[in-house]
């Protein structure tokens, strides 16, 4: 889908991509088709999966990043990120997306962030670098092999019990009364 969507050179930022027509909540700006192209992590690849990137065809690389977006990424059945307003959205406005909700690491991006917006991070950064109430407010909007490695980290930080210490503190406890 591209026919309500244009692309445009914005201040300071390159291209990026406009509405041309105003976009509600959950409406798609934009389906992701993948390339058949095998790419390793870097600044313009998309993660696909926990171990896997790739590139996009059409639009998507010029969608800029945005740490106040008014857009998220729904995964589509090819496995391609949609575009998806997570906010409505003007004719005339920049749809833009934060690319954490793509990516667990941003290691590759060697420039600052020049979004703009009032909470601006200053960097460009994944997925596992986002406070907790940021993740939270991107609740289905982001991809979900995002939320599955988050899961992974979470349970492998989780102290392992020694059951013979657990006894033995019992143990003290009732002794103690």
């Amino acid at each position: 889908m591209t026919a309500n969507i244009e692309r445009r050179f914005t201040r300071g930022r390159g291209q990026g991509v406009f509405a041309l027509e105003p976009f509600t909540r959950g409406e798609t700006l934009y389906v992701g088709v993948l390339d058949d192209i095998p790419v390793q992590n870097h600044s313009h690849a998309s993660q696909l999966s926990k171990t896997k990137f790739g590139f996009h065809k059409g639009f998507s690389s010029i969608f800029n990043h945005s740490c106040d977006p008014n857009c998220g990424i729904i995964l589509n059945e090819s496995g391609g990120h949609d575009i998806v307003a997570i906010r409505d959205i003007g004719v005339e406005e920049e749809a833009t997306y934060d690319y954490a909700m793509r990516n667990f690491r941003i290691e590759h991006f060697p420039y600052p962030c020049s979004c703009g917006t009032v909470g601006c991070r200053e960097t460009i950064t994944g997925w596992k670098d986002l406070p907790q109430r940021r993740k939270d407010h991107y609740a289905g909007f982001v991809a979900p092999y995002l939320l599955e490695i988050d899961r992974e980290n979470t349970l492998s930080k989780r102290p392992v019990l020694d059951s013979k210490r657990v006894v033995a503190d019992f143990r003290g406890a009732i002794d103690s009364l």
